[in-house]
């Protein structure tokens, strides 16, 4: 267990503590409709480019229709009867699409990190209950760490989600949906582990992102990290020495 696991388990233990976990009750309990992504696939491809930089003034502009799609995925939370793929699209759209929500409401600003106050990793801005999921309240870290990294044994969300900063995996252009599942995250590891701006693989040292830091004992549930990273670039040497990169905050705009 590292420092980041220690760190959420604190987290998770104070919020208890104060009565401010989310209660997963209620959730995934019956059976419900398939959701449709297909409007935050629209907001994406006029809002995001290939390259991951997002025009937060164009959601703006186009904020009926993305309120549109955060109040379906407020409604239409994932049901019983829904595949463990279309449930890992859900919530790592709801991740993405209230990760953007929550950057323009407080728009302009340098960082997502400049939202919120207090203590670190208690009042920061993944722990604000900004939006609902059915008719809980709801914040980012919940989705990430009790949902995301719990219920579902897959490493790559971490190429998917996004937190709205430079250093973050890119923003993808398009929705994830359960039928192209498998093929996206491929996509979204390949671009990381291959992007010379979030890792730097060389023939005798690499430095890393942070995220693989940071989850590291969420890689080694199906491989070790070398192995795993060297499945996305064949460049990556397993004996090189390892150093971990600064993470930029600012945002990917």
């Amino acid at each position: 267990m590292n420092i980041n696991d220690v760190g959420l388990k604190i987290l998770s233990w104070v919020k208890k503590i104060k009565g401010d976990a989310v209660s997963l009750d209620g959730i995934n309990n019956r059976n419900t409709p398939i959701m449709n992504h297909d409007n935050w696939s629209v907001l994406l491809n006029k809002h995001v480019t290939k390259a991951g930089a997002v025009n937060y003034k164009g959601f703006i502009q186009d904020k009926e229709l993305f309120q549109e799609y955060l109040d379906d995925l407020s409604g239409n939370p994932p049901g019983n009867n829904w595949s463990e793929e279309a449930k890992l699209a859900y919530w790592m759209n709801a991740y993405n699409a209230f990760t953007v929500k929550l950057i323009i409401d407080n728009y302009p600003l340098k960082s997502i990190k400049d939202i919120g106050d207090g203590l670190p990793m208690v009042n920061s801005p993944w722990d604000i209950k900004f939006f609902k999921i059915g008719k809980t309240d709801f914040d980012l870290n919940t989705i990430e760490h009790e949902i995301l990294r719990k219920q579902f044994t897959e490493p790559r969300i971490h190429f998917a989600i996004n937190c709205a900063s430079v250093s973050c995996p890119k923003l993808r252009n398009e929705a994830f949906v359960a039928q192209a599942l498998e093929q996206q995250l491929e996509e979204q590891s390949i671009d990381f582990l291959t992007d010379s701006n979030r890792n730097l693989i060389g023939p005798n040292e690499s430095k890393l992102s942070k995220i693989f830091d940071w989850f590291k004992s969420d890689f080694l549930k199906q491989s070790p990290l070398d192995e795993f990273i060297a499945k996305y670039n064949p460049k990556f040497n397993k004996e090189a020495k390892i150093e971990y990169l600064p993470y930029d905050w600012n945002l990917n705009e």
